[in-house]
This record gives structure tokens, C-alpha cells and sequence, in this order.
């Protein structure tokens, strides 16, 4: 059993997943500082000093000029704004990650993208592929003459 473990953790795949995964978690940290740092203190700014991750709506009942009052106090409340932060961090992860695909799909080559030919032939009655020796058609049942 400890064979069998250490071939699947050696196996290529595992290690590139591993990397992968603190690439990604290295690049979120990077993203969320961007968010919260660069890009939501200028758009607070414009929209009247709007601190973002401030804003929360009470459930407790009580007056707490910030976010962190209100956490100090124990009050419950629902932390809109950290989420607002969060979904923005997201989809400009999600867009780089698009990116990334949509770069490494134009770097293959067409010999990739495209299937291995097959001996197929056009079926006269649905027009849907069948192999070129069938007698009937799977899709449609036709008989075909060979």
C-alpha cells in the first residue's frame, strides 16, 4: 500500500496539481491586496469616501460606527461589503484565468484541436456520421445499401 501511494504522489500529474494549486493560492493572495488596496479605495472614493469592506448591515440591534466595532462588540451582522470585495476578486481571477486558456488554446497546434480522421461517410437520411462498412444507420435506423 505504501508503494501504490508513493507511485500516485510521484506521478506527474499530482506534482503539477500541487503547483498549480499554490500558484493559485499565491495569485488570490496577489488579486484580493489589489482589490482591497489599489482598485475599491479609488471607486470609495469616487462614490463619497466608501470604505467597501465597512459596510455591513447590523442584526444586533446596536450602533457601531465600523465593521470592527462591531465584531469587538460581538454583534451580529452581514458583512456586504467584504463580500462585494470578494465577488470582485473573483471574477478578476476568473477572467485571468480565461486569459491564460484562451492564450494556451491559440499556442496549440491545429494537429491538437482537431480529432484523428475516421473512415465515416454522411448517412443519406439524417445526414449524421456513421462508419463507412454500417448496414444501417445507429441514429436513425435507416437501412443503408453497403
Amino acid at each position: 500500500m505504501l508503494n501504490d501511494f508513493r507511485s500516485f504522489i510521484t506521478r506527474g500529474n499530482v506534482i503539477d496539481l500541487a503547483v498549480g494549486i499554490v500558484i493559485g493560492a499565491a495569485f488570490s493572495t496577489v488579486v484580493t491586496s489589489f482589490v482591497d488596496d489599489i482598485l475599491m479605495p479609488p471607486v470609495g472614493r469616487i462614490m463619497g469616501n466608501t470604505d467597501f469592506s465597512d459596510l455591513f448591515i447590523n442584526l444586533s440591534g446596536g450602533e457601531y460606527p465600523s465593521l470592527a466595532k462591531a465584531k469587538e462588540a460581538g454583534a451580529a451582522t452581514i458583512n456586504y461589503g467584504v463580500f462585494l470585495n470578494n465577488v470582485i476578486a473573483f471574477l478578476i481571477v476568473g477572467f485571468a484565468v480565461f486569459l491564460l486558456v484562451r492564450h494556451y488554446n491559440r499556442l496549440r497546434s491545429p494537429d491538437e484541436e482537431a480529432p484523428p480522421a475516421r473512415d465515416e461517410k454522411e448517412c443519406p437520411f439524417c445526414r449524421m456520421r456513421i462508419p463507412h462498412g454500417a448496414s444501417r444507420c445507429g441514429h436513425c435506423t435507416s437501412s443503408l445499401s453497403v
